[in-house]
């Protein structure tokens, strides 16, 4: 742990959120661990759904637990070789008609930290209220949960548990949000990532321990912004969003967010820059996105201030500054597994952005006008 986190973690309101950020390397092995020795269950029940011609998978969750989905939709779809769409659990209970419109045999992939949201063990039965053929794949990191209660034991569904210490205490999901991604990516991507959670988990760790990044995430800090925008491509998308939700959380709306991608960032979003926005390229490893990305970053860099376009991209090419964050041994993996390590930098500028401003991150709506589990939704009965 570096400097900068070990004051964090003597911090009375950030010690949960600094111990969930810096435990993510070993959860991951951990995680790599509970597969594995899952294996032979996992791909009894999911070999058979997904050898299926027109098997649909759809990743929900809400929140940050959607955007883990986001982050995988596209990845999966070519590694499976089937449709697979990332729809938020909150659309599904607000139109399930519309998100399941097409009554086709169907892998339900729930993501929960809690599993106690009331959106999520509704998005379920709202599945199997749609369509005649749906099977679950639960990944939650609360094994008393109602979501995983309910779905033990049931011949239509798995529930793959996630290490009880990545059910956060913090108010924001960090090593829940990673542990659930990597265990979606090792369960349904099979032995293709067959040593890729050992390499995540070191570069999370050189940038916890790292006094590079404590440097640069401060002179980024010092910029005192008021508005932090995060873009990215492709998987690194979703990456986008969750990094935006952190900085908004953890600072209790202090810092005003937003993410997009880099092309669609031009078309209206690009308005949002003022002389006090941070923009936050995600720089892809894929050779055909990345070119975008990095259009974006020479057109914002040759407007915007010295030192407020900041790239985050895998390498060891090159000398890392204050403008170019490099992710060690990362450099060949797919942009999917890359958003593990990248999100621990945004994970850390939430934090201290928050520290800074006098928020406490563990509990930064302290007034309870927030909620850690999503409090007042009422259910609506779908009729028949």
């Amino acid at each position: 742990m570096t400097g900068l986190l070990g004051a964090l973690a003597r911090n009375t309101g950030a010690s949960d959120t600094v111990r969930e950020i810096t435990q993510q390397p070993g959860i991951w092995r951990e995680i790599d661990g509970i597969v594995a020795a899952s294996r032979a269950t996992l791909d009894g029940f999911l070999q058979p759904l997904v050898a299926r011609d027109h098997l649909r998978v759809v990743l929900t969750g809400a929140g940050t637990s959607g955007f883990a989905g986001q982050v995988l939709a596209t990845t999966l779809a070519r590694r499976l070789g089937r449709r697979v769409d990332a729809v938020s659990t909150t659309d599904i209970v607000a139109d399930p008609r519309g998100c399941f419109a097409e009554d086709l045999p169907t892998l339900l992939v729930s993501f929960a930290r809690s599993g106690d949201s009331p959106e999520s063990l509704a998005a379920t039965g709202l599945a199997e209220q749609c369509l005649s053929d749906v099977h679950h794949l639960v990944i939650t990191c609360n094994e008393e949960g109602r979501l995983a209660r309910e779905h033990s034991g049931r011949t239509t569904s798995c529930v793959l548990l996630m290490p009880p210490a990545s059910n956060d205490r913090g108010f924001a999901m960090t090593s829940s949000f990673t542990g659930m991604t990597l265990a979606a990516l090792l369960a349904l991507g099979g032995t293709a990532y067959a040593g890729v959670a050992e390499r995540l988990a070191r570069a999370a760790e050189r940038i916890t321990q790292d006094g590079v990044f404590d440097k640069n995430i401060g002179a980024l800090l010092a910029r005192d912004p008021e508005r932090i925008v995060y873009l990215g491509s492709g998987a690194l998308r979703g990456l986008a969003a969750e990094s935006a939700l952190k900085a908004l959380e953890l600072t209790g709306g202090a810092i005003v967010t937003t993410s997009d991608s880099a092309l669609g960032f031009r078309h209206g979003p690009k308005a949002v820059l003022s002389e006090r926005t941070v923009v936050i390229v995600y720089v892809s490893n894929d050779p055909y996105t990345r070119q975008y990305d990095l259009d974006i970053i020479a057109e914002l860099r040759s407007t915007m201030p010295p030192g407020s376009v900041i790239a985050i991209e895998a390498g060891t090419d090159g000398t890392p500054d204050e403008e170019n964050w490099l992710l060690h041994g990362v450099e060949d993996i797919e942009d999917a597994a890359l958003a593990l390590p990248a999100v621990v930098c945004a994970q850390l500028i939430g934090l201290n952005a928050a520290v800074l401003r006098g928020t406490r991150p563990d509990n930064p709506f302290p007034s309870g006008e927030v909620n850690r589990v999503v409090r007042g939704v009422t259910l609506h009965r779908l009729p028949h």
